[in-house]
């Protein structure tokens, strides 16, 4: 049960009064969030595998409620397994970790006595190319803008998810080729006080057809907030985690495996 406090003024000169109003919300049994995923940085060739746990929270609480005394592993199509280390509050890790094409890789996560899990491949990705800059933009005509560059191959179905990333701001994108197949392409960013020396380091990420309509969806839900796509949602999205115990308590999150091109700017 909330309890909020509501002023309310009541008609007359200089009358006010208050009222403490209760309302009843139906809050649900906390579900496990897991944000997996390994990535492959195409430039330097190193990879890490990186999933965070949490469980949601009542809609009008502030902290993260973060899982530490879960067990993770992902196993490859060979049998290898991979234990994945809880290195700090909510966050487990592998480094070096390395993920093949054309293999499948299943992650497990064990919590409460139940059994979480979803399999992936490898995406790949193409390299960032080249920052353009603007100046004049935004709607008052003076914001700085900021386009990344990258050139789709020709004839190939491709999915790409982007983050442009600074202290100013977040931004991110999902992208399908269908428009511009074997053509270069941008992702756009723009944000409030971006000013010269700003560093604003952008990733372009492999993606499936299935991650990119998960983002998509989510991304759309949350064009509306000031957090990232991984914030509140006023809406259930489902990824690509079953719960293999009990089906009915489903997760929230995803499991993905990118190549991952990364390009630092310098704003001029």
């Amino acid at each position: 049960m909330k309890k909020f406090l509501i002023s309310i003024i009541c008609f007359g000169i200089f009358a006010s009064c208050e009222e403490v109003v209760d309302i009843d919300l139906n809050e649900g049994k906390p579900k496990l969030v897991i944000d997996a995923e390994i990535t492959k940085n195409i430039q330097n060739d190193s990879s890490v595998a990186r999933v965070k746990l949490s469980t949601t929270i009542p809609f009008f609480d502030n902290e993260i409620n973060t899982v530490n005394n879960a067990t993770v592993t992902i196993t490859a199509e060979n049998g290898t397994i991979y234990t994945i280390e809880n290195t700090s509050d909510g966050l487990y890790e592998y480094q070096d970790f390395n993920p093949q094409s054309n293999t499948d890789y299943t992650l497990e996560v064990v919590y409460n006595d139940e059994v979480y899990s979803a399999t992936e491949q490898l995406q790949t990705v193409v390299p960032l190319e080249f920052v353009e800059q603007r100046n004049d933009g935004g709607f008052d005509g003076e914001s700085i803008e900021l386009k990344a560059f990258f050139t789709d191959p020709a004839n190939t179905e491709n999915y790409y998810f982007f983050e442009g990333l600074s202290q100013r701001g977040d931004v991110y994108d999902v992208f399908d080729d269908e428009f511009f197949d074997g053509n270069s392409i941008f992702g756009f960013y723009v944000v409030d006080d971006l000013e010269t020396g700003d560093e604003v380091a952008f990733y372009l990420h492999g993606a499936n057809e299935q991650f990119y309509n998960f983002m998509f969806i989510l991304l759309q839900q949350g064009s509306d907030s000031s957090g990232g796509p991984f914030e509140t949602q006023p809406a259930t999205v489902r990824g690509n985690l079953v719960n293999e115990t009990n089906p009915d308590n489903f997760p929230l999150g995803y499991f993905r495996i990118s190549e991952t091109s990364i390009l630092n700017y310098t704003v001029q």
